[in-house]
């Protein structure tokens, strides 16, 4: 499923987020208002185990948040 970009201008991407594969993922979430682990896989051209590594560090620094199937940048 393709997502539309909704955000006109987009957050500052947090400081604890280093890694680039991190940042690219957090902008995604933020720009999309959520996506599945099998969006960012076909969209991003990841791997669904990099996808998931990526999500789960970002879930520890608590800057994304699972909601049902789908990741979000927290709030």
């Amino acid at each position: 499923m393709a997502h539309q970009f909704t955000s006109t201008q987009l957050s500052r991407v947090p400081a604890e987020i280093t890694s680039p594969q991190g940042k690219l993922v957090y902008v995604y979430l933020e720009a999309t208002d959520g996506a599945t682990v099998a969006d960012l896989h076909h969209t991003l051209a990841m791997s669904k185990l990099s996808v998931l590594s990526v999500l789960e560090s970002l879930s520890s620094e608590e800057v994304v948040e699972r909601t049902g199937t789908e990741y979000v940048a927290a709030a």
